[in-house]
């Protein structure tokens, strides 16, 4: 088992980091994400994932998953891949931003130095995934950026045995990185938690451009992206966010992006609030149609409405979900089996 205390300067059982440099008198700076962390020696980033230890910064969280689950797909959500298949799950501690609003901050709050899990390599984290008769490799649950390096590790190892690798992620991370990973990840769900800066800033400890240029270069190099919007009531919600964060998705991104307008639901530091409407959501979904997009879901909603997928040509039912669960799926060879149009996505 791995367990390294706060105050150790240990390192024969870490992992060396990417993306960082000297910087003067025994500091470094962390280019992963936004943030380039300035860390003098014993210091971690805020991500508490990262750590220079005598000059030289370190992965703490390499090998060391603290969620593994065999997931439906649909549960990253992705609703445009695979569907019906399962996807081999996982994360390890740490994030770095701090959603108010985070659905797993048991885990993703967690300092990676204070744990204690069992190691697994990258080439045991790809057996279990075959061996469970996954299609796909999902990062997942907390922030895939933060452990990059174990990612990038696990999905190149992946592509040799014949499986893809997903993520879901806030899209916090530095264009450098980002574009090394791509090369590896057939598809994305990436959190667009609002459109205004001041909201990612009250409640995120982030900003929205960086996420929005996440966005672009993941079209740029191909990989599949679905967008997750989470409403929370009186806070990113209004007509004018929703308004313009759709036009945004359709004219950078295309109108067959999928996006799944999410329910929250009180947690973690915004317990104060209630849950979003059914009608916001609604509300949502007629704007985004308006707009043009032509995959919209609604998640996170007991009512099960919502989560099925229509031809945008012919308007047919083409799968038809309760849940996570795929009850029919009307897509063959990719193109829709009533009027033959190509429905975008990776279907087979």
């Amino acid at each position: 088992m791995f367990s390294l205390g706060a105050d150790s300067e240990k390192s024969s059982d870490l992992k060396k980091a990417l993306y960082w440099k000297e910087y003067d008198q025994g500091r470094l700076q962390c280019n992963l994400c936004p943030r380039r962390c300035i860390l003098a020696s014993g210091e971690k980033g805020f991500c508490r994932a990262r750590k220079n230890i005598s000059g030289v910064l370190y992965t703490l969280t390499y090998g060391q998953p603290v969620a593994l689950h065999v997931d439906p797909i649909e549960k990253k959500p992705l609703a445009h891949v695979y569907p019906g298949t399962k996807s081999f799950s996982i994360a390890t501690a740490g994030c770095n931003l701090r959603c108010k609003f985070c659905q797993n901050w048991e885990i993703s709050q967690l300092d990676a130095e204070k744990i204690d899990v069992k190691p697994l390599s990258a080439q045991e984290i790809v057996n279990q995934a075959l061996d469970s008769g996954s299609k796909t490799i999902a990062f997942t649950y907390t922030e895939p950026t933060i452990f990059f390096e174990y990612m990038l590790d696990i999905a190149k190892e992946a592509k040799t045995k014949g499986i893809d690798c997903v993520m879901h992620s806030a899209g916090y991370i530095n264009e450098e990185p980002l574009r090394e990973i791509s090369k590896y990840i057939t598809a994305a769900n990436i959190d667009l938690k609002g459109f205004k800066d001041k909201f990612y800033s009250d409640f995120c400890e982030g900003d929205v451009q960086t996420v929005l240029r996440t966005l672009k270069i993941l079209k740029e190099e191909g990989v599949w992206i679905e967008i997750t919007n989470l409403l929370i009531p009186g806070a990113n919600d209004s007509q004018e966010d929703l308004k313009e964060l759709c036009a945004w998705v359709k004219e950078n991104l295309g109108a067959d992006t999928p996006i799944h307008f999410s329910r929250f639901y009180p947690q973690y530091k915004l317990t104060n609030l209630s849950p979003t409407p059914l009608k916001s959501l609604k509300r949502a979904e007629k704007i985004a149609k308006e707009t043009g997009l032509h995959f919209i879901y609604i998640g996170n909603v007991p009512l099960q409405v919502g989560e099925d997928t229509y031809c945008p040509y012919c308007h047919k039912l083409l799968v038809k979900r309760i849940g996570y669960r795929v009850l029919l799926n009307r897509i063959s060879n990719g193109r829709c089996s009533h009027c033959n149009k190509k429905i975008a996505g990776i279907w087979e």
